[in-house]
């Protein structure tokens, strides 16, 4: 599994990636791996504010489906138009093109309430 350094990880299994003012969200690899097969990707929540926590969508596979939790909070700006169509790239580049949402983060400090790879990585006994 990988685990990449820069990131920030939530033990609901999502990870936050800051570039400039905005923040990137997605899933961890090994949630994609607990999943198995994405087969779709609902994100209804374009143009809102949330809190950290709160469920910004869900995530489809062959024999479940996953609430999606915001590691922290702030305004989605972005949906990654292309797991509409290809919802497999959150299986197979779940930290590059398989991101989920782009936000403007409210406060940077709920950063310090997330996890580093190496505390991710403890948490799942690794």
């Amino acid at each position: 599994m990988n685990f990449p350094k820069d990131l920030k990880y939530s033990k609901e299994h999502e990870w936050v990636r800051i570039e400039g003012e905005f923040a990137y969200i997605g899933i961890t690899d090994h949630a994609q791996k607990e999943l198995g097969d994405i087969v779709y990707v609902d994100i209804n929540t374009l143009g809102q504010t949330l809190e950290a926590n709160a469920v910004f969508g869900t995530v489809e596979a062959v024999k479940t489906v996953s609430d999606l939790f915001m590691p922290i909070g702030g305004e989605i700006v972005e949906l990654n138009e292309a797991l509409t169509g290809s919802p497999e790239l959150v299986n197979t580049d779940p930290y590059g093109k398989g991101w989920m949402i782009k936000i403007k983060p409210k406060n940077l400090e709920e950063l310090n309430n997330l996890m580093d790879a190496d505390a991710y990585k403890a948490l799942l006994g690794l």
